[in-house]
């Protein structure tokens, strides 16, 4: 099989499709083209993406992966989606919009981050678990990136006493699963995991995922489960594996594009059966403290099994407090209003939904200013040469408003948005009883999007 770039295959190399001396697959087939029985190829109508005999339509929608199967019993229509109640907001671009406007939205941003604490600190750590991948030459740029990432975050994890045994992490959008393997590598090293019953990792993604690396680890004796369901629509009080042993949670998520982050902290914070009613966060335990996963689950509130415990809680009991988490932010001009936990902090500030829209739009100054399509003068060329913009989804174009203010400007400006936004998230925190911080977890050079959410139960 001959390899596109020679050599062999590697980040940036793909191998052709492999066909058979009968041509290639009928998926490969494009929309229009006759087969060799005169049937007409057209799109599934479930997924476009791919495409469908005519004449056998009826019979591929039986078996489509996209069609629509039963639902779980841990799938509540927009549990997590927040109130619907509200205006309705009537959506306009940033270019739709007069000098005069633009100018107003300003100051009221100008007023509204007066005393509030914008500054991120800078808290580059990393977790010795990674260093052997990181000191790798096969590892692409791409890779190196998102290895360092991740080193991160685990050494934050590690920071804030969080990673250790006796819990059960929740990736969310965990996509190949990635973070969840680190976590589990990092486990395995220090304390040599043998039983199952100590450590959980619950993968939520809503996606169907090619080359997960969760399928690796099914027989390491450790509870890997992933969840295909939409964070909005995730009931965690009803997920089977949080309910037989009611380990604390942990909520992670390397880069939780937009509204995600919000429907991810309802989904960790607002469930009902989380914790009882009125009953405060646990209070954090030291790294050290967590090497015994017994003595862990007999600290933690609702907690009715020891470690010599054969029934462990019963069937109607539901997961364990949660411990804490570490999210990493990301494409803020995708928040919505209705999912936004920072409502409130909004309204105290003299804001409304419209105003959070506009910021939300404006918060993509902030990493879109730096491509060189967007900087004022002529540009200098139409990629994006410093490659971090991974696999986020870039803002509209009809956000970009030429002209008004400088390149430097808009780039504070959208920095102060997203700072606003996040700082509803954090108010939102304070209110369910968590310390909560805002830190730059990787250099802007590894990726733009580089500001980690972390909290804690305040003591």
């Amino acid at each position: 099989m001959r390899l596109l770039g020679g050599g062999s295959p590697g980040v940036g190399q793909h191998r052709r499709p492999s066909y058979t001396t009968h041509g290639p697959p009928l998926s490969y087939y494009p929309v229009g083209s006759t087969e060799e029985g005169g049937s007409r190829r057209i799109p599934c109508p479930l997924d476009p993406k791919h495409t469908v005999s005519e004449n056998k339509l009826e019979k591929h929608l039986k078996k489509c992966n996209s069609r629509e199967k039963e639902k779980p019993v841990y799938y509540v229509e927009n549990i997590n989606s927040g109130s619907a109640d509200g205006e309705t907001l009537h959506q306009v671009s940033l270019s739709e919009r007069s000098r005069t406007e633009l100018q107003s939205l300003l100051d009221k941003l100008k007023t509204a981050v007066t005393g509030l604490q914008c500054d991120v600190e800078d808290s580059v750590l990393s977790h010795p678990v990674l260093q052997e991948e990181l000191n790798n030459p096969k590892n692409g740029d791409s890779a190196h990136k998102h290895l360092k990432q991740q080193s991160s975050l685990l050494g934050h994890l590690e920071a804030l006493g969080l990673l250790g045994r006796g819990r059960c992490f929740v990736e969310f959008g965990a996509g190949r699963g990635k973070l969840s393997h680190w976590i589990h590598e990092a486990l395995k090293t220090r304390d040599h995991l043998q039983t199952c019953d100590d450590l959980q990792l619950l993968l939520v993604e809503r996606c169907s995922t090619r080359f997960k690396v969760d399928g690796k680890h099914q027989d390491t004796g450790v509870q890997f489960e992933r969840l295909q369901v939409d964070i909005q629509h995730l009931d965690l009080s009803k997920v089977q594996l949080l309910r037989q042993r009611r380990l604390p949670l942990v909520g992670v998520g390397k880069h939780l594009c937009g509204a995600a982050t919000d429907l991810a902290l309802r989904c960790l914070l607002e469930t009902p059966g989380l914790s009882e009613e009125g009953e405060p966060p646990p209070k954090r335990l030291k790294t050290s403290e967590s090497a015994d996963a017994a003595a862990l689950l007999e600290s933690s509130p609702g907690s009715d099994s020891g470690p010599g415990s054969d029934s462990g809680p019963g069937p109607d009991s539901g997961p364990g407090p949660v411990l804490g988490l570490a999210v990493a932010l990301c494409c803020h001009h995708r928040c919505e209003w209705r999912h936004y936990v920072g409502q409130q902090f909004f309204l105290q500030n003299g804001l409304g939904a419209a105003d959070f829209s506009a910021f939300c739009r404006m918060s993509s100054w902030a990493t879109c200013g730096l491509r060189p399509t967007n900087r004022d003068g002529p540009p200098q060329g139409g990629t994006n040469q410093r490659g971090d913009v991974e696999e986020h989804d870039l803002a509209e174009g009809t956000d970009a408003v030429s002209g008004f203010l400088l390149a430097d400007e808009r780039e504070q400006v959208g920095r102060l948005c997203k700072r606003l936004i996040d700082g509803g998230r954090l108010d939102f925190l304070k209110t369910k009883g968590f310390d909560s911080k805002l830190t730059r977890y990787v250099n802007s050079q590894v990726t733009l999007e580089n500001v980690l959410l972390t909290a804690v139960p305040s003591n």
